[in-house]
């Protein structure tokens, strides 16, 4: 029998009631460190949901990994780069990579009868992974779109349909400028969208490979390049370092050289600050740990201080000094356990509230979503858990030490 865990029971168990000092100071223990836990749990899966929601509307308009020409990844000029079905077939073999989809890019100008306004027309492919926009559509849907025919269909943004005051359904002229001068379409809006990212809908529109491809000038098999996601994001690096070596150095029928870039190489400045996120979080566990630390250390000190009668009498009875400390250490145990308890309660309930009822809304103007996003991570809230437990009995370690100070002749006299 474990004879300090078993005393440390019946003194948990008990409930004495005639403890008007201690009952509240374990209270008090108890809330310190649900409050601690609730805070960094509602702390994490706020910042976990937010980043992955920011990281995937960045990679929405785009991919993990866009191959294309070496000029184009280093300047803001377009050169068109060939992807033919072997190219295509050779990136989807490259480990770690999930999907490969063309894409080209063409800059031209939506005009109304009362406005105009710039924007940039990205042209897809059948194989075109329409997820993403198809989560953020707002009216219509998502044509299939050709790399073989013109649909004289667009897909434009809530932004641009507000700027120009346009509707499903209606038809609009969109020009072109390039050495060839000025080219005329007309196009068939098939749908709205609306991210609130601001940098891609003030200006990206979707339209078919065919027509980017034909306002261009390029061969049928030229594009801007191929857009490719991968399976884990955690082994991005690791993924385009294969696809930059199965590209590296090769040229396509043009002259084109082809090479590679990441999402993170092409948003330093988005990802950059999703990263500053990760410092907040730190501080605030660091913070909360504090204050469930402290107060776990009061409420052991004033247990101690009145149960000294009987760390006197377990002494007179020939009971070690590690051995009555590891009693205190088992009770705080019991109390830390029940405020983790009640912590995970108060935080989880937090966080499912808002997973589901999205009470908390955000200006997406700022924030780039309208509701605070929320992530429930089970790992690392039974790590968050394990921690506090472990640092919490940690610092009680040397105020457990008292003890060994008390002699039991005095200790029949404390009151």
């Amino acid at each position: 029998m474990n004879f300090p865990l078993f005393i440390a029971r019946k003194i948990n168990d008990s409930g004495d009631k005639t403890r008007k000092v201690s009952k509240p100071a374990i209270r008090i223990a108890t809330f310190g460190v649900a409050i601690g836990l609730a805070v960094m749990i509602v702390s994490v899966c706020v910042v976990l949901g937010f980043k992955h929601s920011v990281r995937n509307k960045v990679i929405g308009f785009g991919s993990h990994i866009t191959v294309a020409d070496f000029m184009t990844l280093q300047s803001s000029e377009q050169y068109p780069i060939q992807i033919t079905d072997s190219v295509r077939n050779a990136l989807a073999k490259v480990k770690g990579v999930k999907h490969v989809q063309r894409f080209a890019y063409t800059q031209g100008i939506l005009k109304t009868d009362d406005d105009f306004l710039g924007m940039v027309l990205k042209g897809v492919g059948p194989e075109f992974d329409s997820t993403f926009i198809h989560q953020n559509m707002l009216e219509g849907s998502i044509p299939v779109f050709s790399d073989s025919a013109n649909q004289q269909k667009i897909v434009i943004s809530k932004t641009i349909a507000d700027k120009l005051n346009l509707k499903l359904g209606q038809s609009i002229f969109a020009y072109f400028v390039n050495k060839d001068g000025v080219r005329t379409r007309k196009f068939t809006i098939n749908g709205i969208y609306e991210t609130n990212m601001k940098h891609f809908d003030s200006q990206i529109c979707f339209t078919d490979l065919y027509t980017t491809n034909k306002l261009n000038g390029w061969a049928a098999d030229q594009y801007s390049g191929a857009e490719l996601q991968v399976n884990d994001f955690e082994k991005l690096d690791e993924t385009a370092l294969n696809v930059l070596k199965s590209v590296k150095n090769k040229t396509d029928d043009y002259e084109g050289t082809y090479s590679a870039d990441t999402v993170i190489e092409q948003y330093p400045q988005i990802f950059s600050w999703l990263d500053l996120m990760d410092l907040n979080v730190w501080m605030i566990l660091a913070l909360m740990v504090a204050v469930a630390g402290v107060t776990m250390i009061s409420g052991l000190l004033i247990i101690i201080l009145e149960r000294t009668q009987m760390i006197g009498l377990l002494k007179a009875m020939g009971a070690k000094n590690r051995q009555i400390r590891s009693i205190f250490l088992w009770f705080a145990t019991f109390i830390i356990g029940k405020g983790l308890l009640w912590g995970n309660i108060v935080g989880i309930g937090i966080i499912l509230i808002q997973k589901y009822f999205g009470l908390i809304e955000l200006n997406p103007q700022t924030y780039y979503v309208s509701t605070v996003p929320v992530e429930i991570n089970i790992p690392l809230i039974l790590a968050l858990n394990i921690a506090t437990l472990l640092i919490c009995v940690f610092v009680l370690i040397a105020p457990s030490f008292l003890i060994s100070h008390i002699h039991p002749a005095k200790s029949m006299h404390y009151e």
